[in-house]
Parts: C-alpha cells; sequence; structure tokens
C-alpha cells in the first residue's frame, strides 16, 4: 500500500484522528502537545499517528491534504487544521461539537 492510500485508510478509520510530533502521552512539540490537549478536553476518543515515528508519513502528510505543517487534525475525513485552528475551534465551542458528532455517527 502506498504512503498516500495508508494515511487515507487512517483518516478514513478513524472519525477524529491527529497526526503529530510525539504521542499524546509524550508530545514532541509545543503545537501537538496544545492540539492534544484540546482534544482531550473534548472526551472523546481519538486516534493519532506520531509522524517522527513514520518518515514516509511526515515527509508525504503535506501533500496530502495541501497543508504543509504539523499537527493535522482530522474530523469524519475533513482537515480542519493545525494548532492554531484546532485552538480557536476549541475555544468557540465548536470542536467539542464536531468531535462529539464524529465520533456518535
Amino acid at each position: 500500500m502506498d504512503v498516500l492510500e495508508r494515511i487515507k485508510k487512517q483518516v478514513d478509520e478513524n472519525p477524529v484522528i491527529v497526526f503529530m510530533k510525539g504521542t499524546p502521552d509524550m508530545p514532541q512539540c509545543g503545537f501537538s502537545s496544545r492540539t492534544v490537549e484540546a482534544l482531550k478536553a473534548c472526551e472523546v476518543e481519538f486516534g493519532y499517528i506520531n509522524v517522527l515515528a513514520d518518515p514516509e508519513i511526515f515527509e508525504n502528510l503535506p501533500r496530502f491534504a495541501d497543508w504543509p505543517t504539523f499537527p493535522q487534525v482530522y474530523v469524519k475525513g475533513e482537515l480542519i487544521g493545525g494548532c492554531d485552528i484546532t485552538l480557536e475551534l476549541f475555544e468557540k465551542g465548536d470542536l467539542q461539537k464536531m468531535t462529539k458528532d464524529a465520533v456518535s455517527a
């Protein structure tokens, strides 16, 4: 399976997923850490991919959704954005609704 197919499979199989540096318990950058904290505060299960552990995903994920940076958060198969957008959505209460809707669908 090629790398873009692997990425698509992960995005399709997880209602909420974050591609991040590190893991939710051990984030490896501040942006990933803040993003995961917002997702955890939504109190929904979410998948994650540690892009540092998979160089092929690290190199190709920016091409997948034409988004150059990490982390990248996907909800119901759609890229919602990186750290800043995720935190903005959380502060407005939109992230909580989006993620709850995604996991209950």
